[in-house]
């Protein structure tokens, strides 16, 4: 075909524009692109790849003729127990409230469907005059509320919520959303009678009385000093709580606090190592390691602290071992997101709340308890039927 050849040309034309157009394309795609990467850049840090600040505000205590609500977020609690509780917070000059799901059984453990759970937690938390959230039982069930709640329902009506074990899930999600909690005893043990030293220094701050705590020395003890928010609970309720919107971890200057019951060693270990490989010990200022009842012994570590303390070492910071919290005869009250002073010394340590309350020195080596059987306390903890 001639050069000259007119149709030629025309075809000529057409493939020229058609590779103009598929360049005009390209290069907005390309600039698209970049403009996308450009953008990524300036988005502000996310709390998983960074950290995030914990300013919590502590709700008001509660004063005579107060109504305390009380749920169950987790496993069933016997009807009994929760009346029984009811009687307690009547003889401390409270108002009991039971929420409308309490006492409904789902699959054989809850205390009722998810939805039934999350909407009596919201209940509590909507409530006009319910000035404290008492939580019936732990077991399981907490982590199912997660990407249920935001951040902004659970601080838009600051209220004391009080529990531990399971509830581990609930502090870190008020701790992330800047509310205080108290991590105290609940029904599953109030319904004894509310007359022990866990459950009168529960009661005692939830009025205004904060407890300054002097410990006796612990051979697994590291001395130092610090000061940071304490987060934490029971260690296999909140490691796997990591990287979620209840992970109050992903804060600096922490003092941790941890427990367990009827653990085995090697899965401490497990979830443990679950910190330090994310991090967590890197942003701790101090570590409270609480009691760790019916634990298993499978290594030759002489007890579960002395396994701890293996990796706590290398950090360099004040370790407080052998605090009476979590699931032994004794369960002290901490309050979680609190900002808080640490002090361990070669003869015993100090543990203080730095907030608004009338400061109360809490000896605990004077503290004693009725012995109940581990059988029992594994059920309350839902960890046995």
């Amino acid at each position: 075909m001639s050069p000259n050849n007119p149709y030629l040309c025309v075809l000529k034309c057409e493939y020229l524009n058609n590779m103009k157009h598929t360049m005009h394309w390209m290069l907005a795609a390309i600039l698209v692109f970049c403009g996308t990467l450009a953008s990524c850049h300036k988005e502000p840090v996310t709390p998983e790849s960074g950290t995030v600040k914990l300013q919590c505000v502590k709700p008001a205590y509660l004063v005579a003729g107060d109504t305390v609500a009380l749920i169950s977020p987790s496993y069933y609690t016997p009807m009994e127990n929760v009346e029984r509780t009811a009687e307690v917070l009547r003889s401390w000059g409270l108002n009991p409230l039971i929420g409308p799901n309490v006492g409904k059984i789902y699959q054989g453990k809850y205390a009722g469907t998810v939805e039934e759970r999350l909407s009596d937690l919201r209940w509590a938390l909507d409530r006009q005059g319910v000035k404290a959230i008492l939580c019936n039982r732990g077991g399981y069930g907490t982590i199912q509320l997660i990407n249920r709640l935001s951040l902004d329902e659970l601080k838009a009506h600051p209220k004391w919520l009080v529990g531990f074990s399971d509830i581990t899930t609930l502090h870190g999600l008020l701790s992330r959303a800047g509310v205080m909690a108290i991590h105290g005893t609940m029904s599953s043990f109030l319904a004894a009678g509310g007359t022990d030293a866990t459950s009168t220094l529960m009661r005692d701050l939830l009025m205004g009385r904060v407890p300054r705590y002097e410990l006796p020395a612990h051979p697994q003890n590291i001395p130092g000093q610090a000061q940071g928010v304490l987060v934490g609970g029971n260690l296999c309720t909140f490691a796997p709580n990591l990287g979620t919107q209840a992970d109050a971890t992903l804060a600096d200057d922490l003092i941790l606090f941890i427990e367990e019951v009827g653990e085995s060693m090697h899965n401490i270990d497990r979830q443990f190592n679950m910190l330090v490989m994310n991090g967590v010990l890197d942003r701790c200022k101090g570590v409270i390691l609480g009691e760790f009842t019916g634990c298993g012994s499978e290594f030759s570590y002489e007890n579960v602290e002395a396994m701890l303390r293996s990796y706590l070492e290398a950090y360099h910071i004040p370790v407080l071992c052998g605090f009476p919290a979590g699931h032994g005869d004794i369960n002290l009250p901490l309050v979680m997101g609190a900002p808080v002073s640490l002090d361990v010394r070669a003869d015993g340590a100090t543990l203080q709340f730095d907030i608004e309350g009338q400061q109360t020195e809490v000896n605990t080596s004077s503290l004693s308890a009725t012995k109940t059987s581990l059988e029992r306390r594994l059920q309350c903890s839902g960890k046995r039927e």
